[in-house]
């Protein structure tokens, strides 16, 4: 810029100089180019501001290209062209067309295109519509994330998916007082891990399994698998009785009980919870204690696999504050032994049958 604001400036003086003065400086300076030259590289390194000197003096003089000695005529041609692009592109900046989309938008058509592979642009269109969005379908296409096959699900996303379709069975063995083998026959759903059936006996036979299976699942309430172990209480008449009810049978391997996982963690958490606690006198006292632990597993303990929620949906309670009548301090109204006294509370439910 300073050069451009000399040469003017030096313009502006040469129309007070004489004729003479000017034929004079202008051989003087052709000299000092010529020198210059010759020790010149090959190639110089002009700045934007000298550029833009040269194209105005040639545009307004034209004839000065033929005088060019720094660069060749055709470089300033080309320089003229660009910057005419450049201008041109800054004024035209603002083109009429489609308007931009949010950002935020564009990140949700990307989220849901990502998280449901399946989704067309149709698809994703009508849920944006129904939040609220006004766009066009083709705008959604524009936007969606470009990927060839959709990838496979997991196999924890299948289990998952599939799971309120599958039922665990499992016998596990109790001891009373003067030391009589109990057999404790559960049956516990996958979906919601809801203990769906219990139930006592000395003598597990087929018959007998067969009987409570069928209580367990009246009517069309079967599942559509039942995973069990290999225990040789469960005989042919068992066997028959589900393959009637429309259940696949689906026995694990011998000797991997982590292959029926959902039913053996159930028995360790009844153990640890409940009957490890206390000593068992008869078979009525283990079915009212067991009959009471149905109900806290099923209605109040939290599961993680369930995101802290209870098998049958635990509806949150309001914390409310009273103010505690010796110190004045505020106190909540939820019993602390729900929530730290496991045994108090199953005492509590005893009591109260």
């Amino acid at each position: 810029m300073f050069a451009i604001l000399h040469a003017l400036g030096m313009f502006v003086a040469d129309q007070f100089k004489s004729g003479s003065r000017l034929e004079a400086e202008n051989l003087f300076l052709r000299h000092q180019l010529a020198i210059a030259l010759r020790r010149a590289p090959p190639r110089l390194r002009l700045r934007g501001s000298d550029r833009a000197l040269l194209i105005w003096m040639t545009r307004l003089w034209p004839n000065l290209r033929g005088m060019a000695q720094v660069v060749q005529p055709e470089t300033i041609l080309r320089w003229h062209r660009a910057d005419f692009k450049v201008f041109w592109r800054w004024k035209s900046r603002n083109r009429a067309g489609r308007p931009k989309i949010d950002r935020g938008l564009r990140d949700l058509i990307q989220r849901m295109s990502r998280e449901n592979p399946l989704w067309g642009a149709s698809r994703i269109h009508g849920e944006l519509l129904l939040l609220g969005f006004e766009v066009a379908q083709s705008t959604v296409s524009k936007y969606m994330r470009r990927g060839g096959k959709p990838p496979s699900q997991s196999w924890k996303t299948f289990l998952r998916n599939n799971a309120d379709a599958i039922a665990a069975i499992d016998l596990c063995v109790f001891w009373t007082l003067a030391f009589d083998l109990l057999f404790v026959f559960i049956v516990l759903g996958h979906g919601r891990r809801q203990l769906l059936w219990l139930e006592i006996t000395r003598h597990p036979t087929a018959e007998w399994l067969a009987r409570q299976i069928t209580e367990a699942f009246p009517w069309a309430s079967a599942p559509a698998y039942l995973v069990r172990d290999n225990d040789r209480a469960y005989g042919q008449v068992f066997t028959a009785r589900i393959r009637a009810m429309g259940i696949r049978d689906r026995p694990i391997a011998p000797a991997s009980p982590w292959q029926n996982g959902i039913a053996e963690r159930l028995i360790g958490t009844l153990r640890r919870e409940c009957l490890d606690q206390m000593v068992i006198f008869s078979e009525a006292h283990l079915r009212r204690i067991l009959s009471a632990y149905v109900a806290y597993y099923n209605q109040t303990r939290s599961h993680l696999a369930l995101h802290k929620d209870a098998p049958l949906r635990r509806v949150p309670t309001v914390w409310q504050h009273c103010r505690h009548p010796r110190s004045g301090r505020a106190t909540s109204r939820i019993c602390p032994d729900i929530i730290f006294g496991k045994d108090r509370y199953l005492e509590a439910l005893l009591l109260a049958k």
